[in-house]
């Protein structure tokens, strides 16, 4: 039945209209809104923000803090605006989700390769409005 849930969820939103051109800009994330009103988990208000705080204690793009950013787009957008320690865009691909994260949501990740560099695994979750200004580490992050 959750699996029935996750998937009208996405279909729903692969339908919908997107709420931003720019997937910088700040928005009510509508999946984050659908699931909820599935019934599908996720953190709000003063927990979302308790829980951010304890995540902040470990590497941003790990497991135990994935990178915030809003819809698929976010992550794109995201991984877009890293740079290697050489200047260069990383390559990365989706492999997969992990199950939930920190903040209750659907946590995805990415294998990120610099060239001449073993490939790192950051952890992102789409379910926030705007996204993460900062790089993850060993990355620099363009504006």
């Amino acid at each position: 039945m959750a699996l029935h849930r996750l998937a009208l969820v996405f279909a729903i939103a692969l339908a919908a209209p997107a709420q931003a051109a720019d997937p910088e800009t700040p928005t009510a994330n509508p999946m984050r809104q659908m699931m909820r009103e599935l019934g599908g988990g996720g953190l709000e208000g003063e927990a979302l923000a308790k829980a951010i705080a304890e995540a902040e204690k470990h590497p941003l793009g790990s497991k135990d803090n994935p990178v915030r950013v809003n819809m698929p787009t976010g992550q794109r957008a995201y991984l877009g605006r890293l740079r290697c320690g050489t200047g260069e865009a990383p390559g990365y691909f989706r492999a997969g989700n992990v199950g939930p994260g920190p903040f209750g949501y659907i946590v995805d990740l990415y294998q990120v390769t610099c060239p001449g560099a073993e490939a790192v695994q950051i952890y992102m979750d789409m379910y926030h409005d705007g996204s993460e200004p900062r790089p993850v580490p060993g990355f620099t992050i363009t504006d």
